[in-house]
């Protein structure tokens, strides 16, 4: 079994035209492909959507029996289909149920003139299934004779982002150490790294795990509920259990990716301004001008490999679950936890200047991890 990469994601969401307004003219990707019922496509809507080596279906149900509405009645909009490239779906679906995955959809073949694809899904964590994805021929077809590819857009513009680098996962306390086992043991993943981290009353456990081929990285979140309630247990109120609660998109100027993306109208979560007064002597020296980093808010983080820059945008949806996260890799393999401590650290700094009573600063301190 050779999974190879993110062959692509499903978002489930109420409204697919609208969900494609905000990803296409604000986070830039480009609408390529479209589906129905007048393809075949039985009781729902969906749009494709590409940038670069990312690929990514919006799915509207039609009828409240389809699975993407009551996803969307269950969970609110958000990632349902985590699909991975494989090079023999029949093969790797037999392998999947043999170690122990239960089966979602059996192995099922589409054909057009160009291109044949082999699809086939197992259950992966929550409500979220994994798609086994086996192509050949003509790569730029995604699902011939179901979906209606379409010409590239006029206006496509510059390509800011490059890939999937991650995906953030948050799962109910108790149910980590779980997870971790059955993607070692079901989907042959290795755990490369694992940290407590604790800060501001609050605390959760992080194990990431990946793929082989180190293309499919999950980064998974369990809250430890023996401390205050924090964003992974208000992920999980409003999501109603596990999901994705971000996804990790890597770039390789993340200074004009966010300059872009808020022209456009992406909002970013804010960053004390004191963060940068002590980020040198944290992270050594950072090839980008301090300013414009304190302007933007872009965060860095340093490992054993090197530095990653990194910012995350404010939740797009109702429930204020998913949200998307700009990275860029100067060498940093890790995941930037280092910035949870040094914004906390930062805003308490930033309230003891303002001369607010350490009771009140501490207080609104925390409100940076919550």
């Amino acid at each position: 079994m050779d999974i190879r990469g993110i062959d692509h994601i499903e978002l489930y969401v109420g409204d697919a035209r609208q969900a494609a307004f905000y990803f296409g003219r604000a986070v830039g990707l480009h609408l390529c492909g479209q589906g129905g019922p007048e393809t075949g496509l039985a009781g729902q809507r969906s749009l494709l959507l590409r940038h670069a080596d990312i690929r990514m279906v919006l799915t509207s149900g039609l009828t409240a029996e389809h699975p993407a509405s009551r996803y969307v009645q269950r969970h609110g909009d958000g990632i349902a289909v985590v699909a991975l490239e494989v090079d023999d779906a029949v093969g790797a679906y037999a392998e999947l149920l043999a170690r122990g995955a239960t089966g979602v959809l059996p192995p099922t073949t589409v054909t057009g003139a160009d291109a044949e694809v082999v699809v086939a899904e197992v259950d992966g964590f929550g409500d979220v299934v994994h798609r086994l994805v086996e192509r050949r021929g003509d790569r730029r077809e995604f699902l011939p004779g179901l979906v209606e590819m379409l010409p590239p857009e006029d206006d496509a513009g510059e390509e800011l982002l490059a890939e999937i680098d991650h995906l953030a996962v948050c799962v109910p306390a108790g149910q980590l150490a779980g997870t971790v086992r059955r993607y070692r043991e079901v989907f042959g993943f290795a755990e490369i790294f694992h940290e407590y981290i604790e800060v501001a009353g609050q605390a959760m456990n992080s194990t990431v795990v990946q793929s082989p081929s180190e293309r499919v990285t999950l980064v998974l979140l369990e809250p430890d509920t023996a401390r205050r309630a924090g964003q992974i247990d208000a992920f999980l109120d409003q999501h109603t259990g596990a999901g994705v609660q971000h996804l990790g998109l890597r770039t390789d100027d993340i200074v004009g990716a966010v300059e872009t993306l808020r022209r456009r109208g992406v909002r970013f979560a804010g960053t004390p301004g004191s963060y940068y007064d002590a980020l040198e002597a944290r992270v050594g020296r950072v090839d980008a001008p301090l300013e414009r980093l304190r302007e933007l808010g872009v965060l860095v983080d340093r490992d054993h490999g090197g530095q990653l820059l990194q910012i995350f945008t404010e939740s797009m949806h109702v429930r204020r679950t998913l949200f998307l996260e700009l990275i860029e890799r100067r060498g940093a393999r890790t995941f930037g936890s280092g910035n949870i401590k040094a914004l906390y650290e930062a805003k308490e700094r930033e309230l003891a200047a303002a001369g607010a009573t350490p009771a009140v600063a501490a207080a609104t301190a925390q409100g940076v991890t919550a």
